[in-house]
């Protein structure tokens, strides 16, 4: 069977030329093209995932198992995280998706509870590198509320809505026949239903005692033994949570009301003690005389801890007063007469305090609390004065700032981390414990990548973060702030007028960087764009260098507005020349042009004042685009820097600009149209640059399509031109155009807005709705090129860009520098460079930029760009070695410093004059390898006809390099080069939002990944060699641990009864006494995570293959011995026939009577 065809069945593929053989090369005449050996195929790709980094998104319960050391933690949307020792970490995903609404160990077993809202309970076996389910117990009848497994018990208890309690033995998860009936446990304590239960907890001292508290306030101590209530205790509030004093002799009850009642086990007449935590105080005690004081917010949990050498701990969260208004959630930990007020910085769902030991009836020795908030994970030491925090070693601060892009970077230079690191160093908070961070379980893996990988994000803030990603692990290096650079308003009354966005004008859109000059590059949403060199000095700027430029696309207008009869108007001409515009140390002041537009001025303001640069990245320039005749400028869409040529280049919808960042001079400023010179391909309609052309998403206006939008048909008024109009007519056009230019502004205005919010809501939960078309996002469509609607024309923006060192024209007979800039119409035009020479030449002379003429063509918009030479291998765009600008070099060095980075068996950079290269090109639909300098397409595969490719990527992998994509239907596929046969073809998630179409990247050695939450990103491969490696590489969770000694009971409780009560909970709940659960009551799954299905336990295809294999085997045996078993029946059944004959024959003439 051909894999062309299992390709085309899993794609969905109507076409059949997506599932027919590549092409052969298509040849020039009285040339070969030379055969090259590809050492890629099919075998060498797997895809799974690996692992997931960031805070666990939308948190919903926690545990803690104070022997392994181990933390978990829930989620709403059914995600188990795992946390132990920093780089120990795991992620298990609910197959249901409901949210888990309680976590409990069984502690030091390597054994988790999970109940879910969907009322199932489900055992997780830890004991193995990737959890997996044991059992689970799916409740049909009752919801499940609470759950409490005591501490070495296999009996767990199970509260419910309905206010009865279950018992599940967590062994064989099965329900025991013993069930507490809410009306047996309250009888006639109250004459109603006393709600949902809330609360169960064994005494410490005594294990047959069983506290049961219930919403509406009621508290039951139950007695397993005589299956009875001893003691019933009312309060009027609802009641949150329950907590007992370790000796068992009183517990604490937190209310909705925001207080504390503190009870007597053997006096359930009243509480011994009420306190309101956050209540009004009146000279300093709270109101005596039977009053209350004025009601709090509820008190959702209290703790009660115990030390041996001072007062309790009470720590409670929640309890405020109401006129608190905008106070920040609070953790409140009273001591003795102590109390302190913790604030957080987002609203708590959950906290746990850490003790020394794990027995409840022992003195508790608190030494931490570990508090879930909704977006962060905070250790509070309990040891030190003023409770400081713990650092926290876990990189959960992915979201510090909503992420909006995101690079990944595998086999970087060697010396890139260890620099970065040592410049992020210094960035670190004071302040912290200086105790270990105390959740320390598990052990590492062994580790066998061991090249350098480094994960950058960009930020809604204009912030940066260089992360560590080496071997599975996530560590934050470096932080950036780009918004440093520009004046901040104090408030909003200060904004400029000339912003674009309403809110994080900083936010990043687009990443480019040189690992190996370390030079960086940022275009963030108000059109601006910065460029970094990083040095290891701190340095003082007094003026920053800046640049303004006007990106136009102008084409004067043929038709008239409607109800308005102009006269004809001049021949189209296109956008204006390009005008050198000279290096600006400080900002523009002209603000208007003169008929008072907005004109000739940058979104944002640069400071003015000298900038202190810290060690690291600084600022080496910062260009911006201008508002042009009171049109805003349009949001840059693609980006690239290059350090050996000392170039950057940039472009949008309207065109292109080039500036040499040395020079701080623009060197290209060019409207797309005038890219093609005469050479182009588009019949295209005049148009009014008023229209504002950003890629937008639908309903971002309301203008239904029959509705004629003046703006759409006016000539721009462009300064120094000169039209054939009467005097009236003028008149006429001038009063229209007033106008439209108050149109045009609300309208340029109100869309940047919403595209700026359709950004920022790449990084929150966006659900694709069901009805949306996904044509109508804002990535560009791919277009054929008879298309020659206005609309769809007009947008051609610049998608795609790529320096490079090859053959720029058909007749050139050596490669040079050059740029090949994309578009979204599927068009690559070459740009030439003309260097001058390095030293002081290079900064003297200057950089010659022209377009060669040379067009490509392909079918969607170009989302990639890559060189390959003769023999196959990848050229990548020179570059420049990173070295201290401030430092010296001696002349031998500096010889050194321009260089191509080496990959493996390239031929050398002075190539000989008939070889040649090759470019490949990814499209949103396909791929094409050109033969340069021909121009011949050697090889082209159509990747998908019913979708669209969001991301392409050409990767090394396994000495050799293959075209990764991913799709917007939920394909990943790589293909070889540069026959670009398919070699894998796996579907593995839709799109579902924006979010995930814009952080998805590949990487070289098989390393891809994306970001699956606002908080969290996902990692995966498709090599095949890190898929076998992967359960090497992942950390331990469960490590063979001693349980502590049980506390001594003394000489005197021993002898006189004192000190804990055992109980024969076998014997009380067993099926012998109690009898077998109702079998409608809940239905007991097993899971995949029992032994046999750990052995087979193996994602991806080889996983799926291996099981099939051994099913195989399996039902080879079983056929075999079934074949044995029949053989044996057909010998018994002879023989039984012989018997049968003999004794027929026997007493056949025998009577009944003789027998």
């Amino acid at each position: 069977m051909r894999k062309f065809n299992i390709r085309k069945v899993l794609d969905g593929l109507t076409s059949s030329s997506a599932s027919q053989q590549p092409p052969p090369p298509q040849h020039t005449p009285g040339t070969r093209e030379p055969e090259i050996q590809e050492t890629l195929q099919s075998e060498h790709f797997q895809l799974c995932k690996t692992v997931r980094h960031g805070f666990p998104y939308q948190p919903s319960a926690l545990a803690f198992d104070p022997v392994q050391k181990i933390l978990a933690v829930g989620t709403q949307s059914g995600a188990l995280r795992l946390f132990g020792r920093p780089g120990v970490e795991c992620y298990c995903q609910h197959d249901s998706g409901a949210a888990v609404i309680q976590l409990q160990f069984l502690i030091n077993e390597g054994a988790l509870v999970s109940a879910l809202a969907d009322d199932t309970l489900h055992l997780w076996n830890l004991r193995q590198k990737r959890p997996a389910i044991l059992h689970s117990l799916k409740f049909c009848r009752e919801r499940i509320t609470f759950c409490h497994l005591p501490f070495q018990s296999k009996w767990l208890y199970v509260g419910t809505e309905r206010g009865n309690i279950h018992i599940v033995n967590v062994e064989s998860f099965s329900l025991s026949g013993y069930v507490i009936m809410w009306n047996k446990a309250i009888e006639l304590s109250s004459k109603s239903h006393p709600g949902p239960v809330v609360h169960i907890s064994d005494n410490p001292m005594d294990e047959g005692k069983l506290l049961i508290g219930y919403e509406s306030g009621t508290v039951v101590l139950w007695d397993l033994k005589s299956k009875k209530g001893d003691y019933r205790y009312t309060y009027d509030e609802a009641i949150h949570s329950v907590a007992w004093h370790h000796e068992g002799k009183q517990f604490i009850c937190s209310h909705s009301d925001g207080t504390l009642t503190i009870w007597n086990v053997r006096s359930p007449a009243k509480p011994i003690q009420t306190i309101t935590p956050h209540g009004k105080y009146i000279l300093g005690k709270q109101l005596k005389d039977g009053k209350k004081p004025e009601p709090c917010k509820p008190i959702l949990k209290v703790e009660f801890k115990t030390t041996r050498s001072g007062e309790p701990f009470i720590i409670l969260s929640g309890g405020l007063s109401y006129d608190t208004v905008g106070r920040r959630p609070c953790l409140t930990v009273m001591h003795g007469k102590s109390t302190a007020v913790l604030e957080m910085d987002y609203s708590i769902v959950d906290f746990l305090t850490l003790c020394e030991t794990p027995y409840p009836n022992d003195f508790q020795e608190p030494y931490a609390v570990v508090v879930l908030l909704e977006k962060d994970l905070v250790l509070i030491d309990l040891a030190q004065n003023g409770y400081p925090i713990f650092e926290n070693p876990y990189p959960l601060s992915i979201h510090e700032s909503p992420v909006t892009c995101c690079e990944y970077f595998a086999d970087c230079p060697v010396d890139l981390i260890p620099a970065l690191y040592s410049v992020g160093a210094r960035q670190k908070r004071q302040g912290y414990s200086k105790k270990e961070w105390p959740i320390n379980g598990g052990n590492w893996g062994l580790g066998a990548q061991s090249y350098p990988e480094i994960i950058i994000t960009g930020h809604a803030d204009g912030s940066i973060k260089f992360w560590d990603a080496s071997a599975i692990t996530l560590q934050v290096l470096y932080k950036l702030k780009t918004a440093k650079v520009f004046e901040k308003s104090r408030n909003k009354d200060d904004k400029p007028n000339t912003d674009i966005v309403d809110e994080d004008p900083y936010a990043i859109q687009i990443i480019s960087w040189c690992p190996e000059s370390r030079m960086l590059c940022i275009a963030g949403v108000s059109a601006h764009v910065i460029i970094y060199r990083f040095s290891k000095q701190e340095v003082i700027v007094e003026v920053i260098p800046m640049l303004e430029v006007r990106l136009l696309y102008e084409i004067n207008d043929v038709e008239s507005p409607e109800g308005e009869q102009a006269p004809p108007l001049p021949t189209p001409v296109g956008a204006p020349s390009p005008q050198p515009i000279p290096p600006q140390s400080h900002p523009s002041t002209s603000s208007s042009s003169s008929d008072g537009l907005r004109d000739n001025v940058p979104c944002l303001k640069v400071k003015n004042s000298p900038l202190k640069q810290s060690p690291g990245y600084q600022t080496e320039l910062v260009i911006q685009l201008v508002w042009v005749g009171g049109e805003p400028p349009q949001q840059i869409t693609s980006l690239s820097v290059n350090s050996s040529y000392g170039l950057v280049v940039f472009g949008n919808c309207n065109g292109i600009a080039v500036v040499d960042y040395l020079q701080k001079a623009v060197l290209l400023n060019l409207g797309t149209i005038e890219l093609y010179g005469s050479n182009d391909p588009y019949r295209r309609e005049p148009r009014s640059p008023r229209k504002s052309r950003q890629p937008s998403g639908a309903g971002l206006c309301d203008i239904s399509e029959g509705t004629v939008v003046p703006e759409d048909r006016c000539k721009s008024p462009t300064s120094g031109s000169s039209s054939p109009h009467n005097s009236d007519d003028e008149q006429k056009m001038n009063n229209f155009i007033e106008k439209v230019k108050t149109k045009s502004r609300k309208f340029s205005k109100m869309v940047a807005n919403d595209i700026a919010k359709m950004s920022r809501k790449l990084s929150l939960p966006t659900d694709l709705k069901p009805d949306l078309d996904i044509k109508d996002n804002s990535f560009s469509r791919s277009r054929s090129s008879s298309v020659t609607s206005i609309d769809k024309e007009s947008r051609e923006a610049i998608s795609a860009l790529h320096f490079c060192e090859t053959f720029t024209r058909k007749a050139d007979s050596s490669p040079s520098p050059c740029l090949w800039v994309g578009t979204t119409l599927g068009t690559v035009l070459v740009i030439a460079l003309n260097l001058p020479p390095g030293g002081e030449q290079r900064l003297l002379q200057p950089v010659i930029v022209s377009p060669s003429g040379t067009i490509l063509r392909l079918k969607g918009a170009i989302l990639r760009m890559a060189f390959l030479d003769t023999t196959g291998c990848l050229v990548p765009p020179a570059f420049e070695s990173w070295r201290e600008l401030s430092v010296p070099e001696e002349k031998d060095e500096k010889e050194k410093l321009k260089k191509r980075r080496p990959v493996s068996v390239s031929p050398s950079s002075s190539q000989e004059l008939s070889e040649n290269q090759y470019a490949v090109i990814c499209s949103e639909k396909q791929a094409k390898v050109i033969s340069l300098p021909a121009q011949n397409c050697a090889y082209k595969q159509n990747i998908t006809e019913t979708s669209f490719v969001l991301r392409g990527d050409v990767v090394a992998l396994s000495n050799s390099i293959c075209l990764a994509c991913f799709c917007a239907n939920g394909h990943i596929m790589t293909f070889s080069l540069p026959s670009l046969r398919p070699l894998l073809d796996v579907y593995y998630l839709p799109l579902t939002n924006m979010r995930i179409a814009r952080t998805f990247c590949f990487t070289n050695n098989g390393q891809a990944l994306y970001l699956v939450s606002p908080t969290e990103i996902q990692r995966l491969t498709y090599s095949q060699e890190t898929c076998e490696n992967l359960q090497e590489m992942l950390g331990e969770l469960f490590t063979p641990v001693e349980t502590p000694e049980a506390p001594n009971r003394g000489f005197f409780k021993g002898l006189f009864g004192g000190g804990a009560q055992s109980l024969d909970r076998e014997e009380l709940f067993g099926e012998l006494s109690s009898g077998k659960a109702s079998r409608s009551l809940a239905q007991h799954i097993p899971g995949p995570g029992g032994i046999e299905g750990v052995k087979g336990a193996a994602s991806g295809v080889v996983g799926e293959l291996a099981r099939a294999r051994l099913a195989l085997d399996e039902r080879g045996q079983k056929l075999g011995d079934l074949e044995e078993r029949t053989t044996a029946m057909l010998s018994s059944a002879d023989s039984f026939s012989k018997h049968a004959h003999e004794m027929m024959l026997k007493y056949k003439d025998k009577k009944w009577y003789q027998f």
